[in-house]
């Protein structure tokens, strides 16, 4: 897949999501062979960027290429301003959302609200390329309601405004998150326009992601939810994808320092006190794919300082005789 000069080498990206995707998950990720990783969606009002959540979350990795930041909004010249500074900032893509259902998001008329207004779509796409000398890509959903799946319109208003890509979560908004994905849409857009289209939703197994492929005819997959707590679930989808078999499972010392490696990075990032607050949600995700680690579960996430999280780790891995790792 091509995004302007960049070539995207996997056919796996990770998904941008808010409170997750920070930049030690987005390096851990690209680490086990995500083949792009985006920013935590970012607010266009610039005038909120002084907050810590906003300054974190333009906290750019600029050794993992390409850096693209994902920002969101309903002002076509607070979104083109928002883009300009991004791209000063070491931006490499310019991401826009599109696609977020979240009611507060929404209610701003951002995210995927923006679907209902498709004159709307077309000045912030004009506005947001127009304003910077790097790739723009857009993520949407299938459409406002089920009454309402304008995807492919979307898709092509992108396209003449000069997106260079387009991510497209099979749901519509009114969807949310409930019920199965669907990916017809995605096929249907796919066979409409002529940028790379990456499908997302529910791609959490080996095989659905390559159902999801076939099915859609879609560049690349995204992945969101089947990554937490599992960033090497990359590594199993490309070797999947190129031979068709099952990659061994990981070593119990290598599970345990990818997320010793994970922690020290989110102590480091956020430190100390934040850190051990945000690694919590990260080891709950951990937990759910490893064997008989209920109790560590149930302490490691009450435990109130760095060091008690790192030994409780630690002392988890070493009473393990087989392997942690559940069945995919």
């Amino acid at each position: 897949m091509q995004i302007g000069s960049f070539n995207i080498s996997s056919a796996f990206v990770l998904a941008p999501m808010a409170g997750i995707t920070d930049a030690p998950f987005r390096r851990l990720c690209h680490r086990f062979g995500a083949g792009m990783t985006t920013s935590e969606m970012t607010t266009a009002d610039i005038s909120l960027w002084h907050t810590e959540k906003s300054r974190r979350r333009l906290d750019l990795d600029l050794d993992v290429e390409p850096v693209v930041v994902q920002i969101a909004g309903s002002s076509p010249d607070q979104m083109a301003l928002a883009a300009r500074l991004c791209q000063q900032r070491g931006a490499q893509i310019i991401d826009i959302n599109m696609g977020c259902p979240v009611k507060k998001v929404c209610n701003r008329l951002a995210g995927s609200a923006l679907l209902q207004d498709e004159n709307l779509v077309g000045h912030i796409l004009d506005a947001v390329v127009a304003s910077v000398t790097v790739p723009v890509t857009l993520k949407i959903r299938t459409g406002w309601d089920a009454q309402n799946r304008n995807g492919v319109r979307i898709a092509k208003i992108a396209e003449n405004c000069g997106v260079q890509a387009l991510a497209v979560h099979g749901r519509t908004r009114a969807c949310r998150f409930r019920g199965a994905a669907e990916y017809e849409t995605i096929a249907e857009i796919k066979s409409e326009v002529d940028i790379p289209v990456i499908a997302n939703g529910d791609i959490t197994t080996l095989q659905k992601s390559c159902e999801v492929l076939r099915l859609s005819g879609a560049d690349a997959a995204m992945i969101g939810r089947g990554a937490q707590g599992r960033p090497w679930f990359f590594r199993e989808l490309n070797h999947y994808l190129e031979t068709g078999d099952v990659i061994s499972p990981l070593e119990n010392n290598k599970v345990r320092d990818i997320m010793l490696d994970h922690l020290s990075d989110l102590y480091q990032f956020y430190g100390d006190t934040t850190g051990v607050r945000v690694a919590r949600k990260h080891l709950t995700w951990y937990c759910a794919g490893l064997k008989n680690s209920d109790l560590f579960r149930s302490q490691v996430v009450r435990v109130n300082s760095a060091s008690e999280q790192v030994c409780l780790t630690q002392d988890f891995f070493a009473q393990q005789d087989e392997s942690v790792l559940l069945a995919a």
